[in-house]
């Protein structure tokens, strides 16, 4: 599919009629140079990035979903909202919904070249708990890591809750990883207990997730780096959840991110 014809389907919330990694024979490193072109396309529009979501870095899920690494894609200015503790997300336009529970970085600046754990603390301004809704254009989320990284990252929507200053939890790289690592959540949908997980599920927890990010995206020709004000959602901890409008989702963090609650509509 062309980079229109993806755009399209996101815009519709239709599925793929074909898998485009097997009809095409594209690798992931072609599918991010389709996925550029896709960003150029919205950009052209009138929507703006506003930083990136990282997926498949729960390593708990990869046999689920048959990709091994993880992936990235952009945010956007139409799929971003923040709320203080509770918050409202629209799925109209989505494909196969799902739900997962995050932590979510706010960059004061650019990470210096090869930063290190302690340089990337640096760059960071804020965190916050975060609710990301992923879709599939694929039916039955059955696909390729070629296929994710055409699908937008598998990225729909991104609330982002109360954010606190990184430099009022942690005093150092190595602490708030730490810190983040121990952290666990509990996912409830309507009150009852869906599925408990923990930071280090995040390739050994989010920060490092962070790092590994900013590593692959300087890697990736044409990608723009990283910028003071993105916004970063570093992968589940849990599941993906399937959700359906009328559901009422809350996260409850242990440490540090405190809670978050969605009404999906």
């Amino acid at each position: 599919m062309t980079p229109e014809d993806l755009l399209r389907h996101i815009d519709s919330g239709a599925l793929w009629a074909c898998v485009p990694s097997r009809e095409e024979g594209l690798d992931v490193a072609q599918a991010y140079q389709r996925a550029l072109a896709v960003r150029a396309l919205r950009i052209a529009r009138g929507e703006k990035p506003l930083g990136y979501k990282i997926g498949f870095t729960n390593r708990t899920i990869w046999e689920r979903y048959g990709v091994y690494a993880p992936i990235w894609g952009s945010v956007w200015d139409s799929t971003l909202t923040y709320c203080e503790g509770r918050g409202r997300i629209a799925l109209a336009g989505t494909c196969q919904p799902r739900l997962e529970p995050e932590a979510v970085f706010g960059l004061r600046k650019t990470p210096a070249v090869d930063a290190t754990l302690e340089q990337l603390f640096e760059a960071i301004e804020w965190i916050a708990p975060g609710f990301e809704v992923v879709q599939s254009h694929l039916q039955d989320w059955k696909f390729a890591a070629a296929d994710t990284v055409l699908d937008s990252g598998l990225h729909a929507r991104l609330l982002v809750g109360a954010r606190r200053p990184v430099q009022d939890i942690a005093r150092s790289g190595a602490s708030l990883d730490a810190a983040l690592a121990h952290t666990e959540v509990e996912l409830r949908r309507d009150g009852v207990l869906l599925e408990s997980g923990r930071g280090a599920n995040v390739l050994d927890g989010p920060l490092h997730a962070l790092l590994h990010f900013l590593r692959e995206l300087r890697q990736c020709p044409n990608a723009p780096d990283l910028r003071p004000g993105d916004v970063v959602t570093t992968g589940t901890w849990t599941d993906a959840w399937p959700i359906v409008p009328g559901d009422q989702l809350t996260a409850q963090f242990s440490e540090i991110l405190g809670s978050l609650a969605v009404d999906l509509v």
